[in-house]
């Protein structure tokens, strides 16, 4: 029997977070599940019969003791994911400074701290790191000043953080969602008709699924794809890259 690869997920209660989660216990591997809702985060490990460990991600410091605590306990570390994010649809002259940093810390400040951490306890034996860009750093979106910046940082430090650690094995990549079903993107489908406008904006004509997005970071984190590293992955239903809708006959 093959060893257990072991990884750390944080904002594992999220919707991708949860539906990684599953999948990544349904494929064997032995999990670490970060959370901010006690509840929420405990229930889910209990669930999956992983361990829990609750906390602020947008502190470095529950970052780095949550990825040691992991090690220490399965002797190893082969995976990190951050899925924690958040968005903020305000044009930047209406965007408070409160807001603006709440963004950066959830969204960059994390991602940063999760590589940091990732790379730290994986400096001998190699793994892989993945972070969560989005579709609104690639394409220009109404209103997504905030989050496209702080994506648009995350996809630079997953390209700068490919090349620095490719040489101890360890891979860092990032997928790109478009609009995905979520608690956060409720308000932006609640009426059919918010659905509908939603959905034509994505070529593949729907918006997204958490296990659209949670299946495409399980293929990253995957051995079998260790020649992978400093990709940006668009898991958006065409968003970012095609134009339009053609119906063929």
């Amino acid at each position: 029997m093959s060893e257990s690869k072991t990884a750390v997920v944080f904002g594992a209660t999220g919707a991708v977070g949860s539906s990684l989660a599953r999948t990544l216990s349904s494929q064997g591997w032995t999990l670490m599940l970060s959370g901010r809702d006690s509840a929420r985060t405990e229930a889910l490990a209990d669930e999956l019969g992983a361990a829990a460990y609750v906390g602020d991600i947008t502190q470095a410091s529950t970052v780095s003791t949550c990825v040691e605590q992991a090690k220490d306990r399965f002797g190893k570390v082969d995976g990190v994911v951050n899925c924690v994010g958040s968005i903020l649809l305000k044009p930047a002259h209406l965007t408070t400074d409160e807001e603006w940093d709440d963004v950066i810390q959830l969204n960059l400040t994390s991602a940063f701290a999760t590589v940091r951490a990732g790379a730290k306890a994986m400096q001998k034996s190699g793994g892989s790191i993945v972070l969560v860009s989005s579709a609104a750093a690639r394409v220009g979106l109404v209103n997504h000043e905030a989050i496209a910046a702080a994506k648009a940082g995350v996809e630079g430090l997953t390209l700068s953080a490919a090349s620095t650690y490719a040489s101890r094995g360890i891979r860092v990549n990032a997928v790109a969602p478009g609009l995905v079903e979520s608690r956060m993107t409720e308000r932006m489908t609640a009426s059919a008709e918010s659905l509908k406008v939603s959905a034509a904006m994505h070529p593949i004509g729907r918006i997204g699924k958490p296990g659209d997005v949670a299946s495409a970071i399980a293929w990253l984190l995957s051995a079998e794809n260790d020649w992978i590293t400093g990709q940006v992955i668009g898991v958006d239903g065409g968003l970012s890259t095609l134009r339009g809708r053609t119906r063929v006959a």
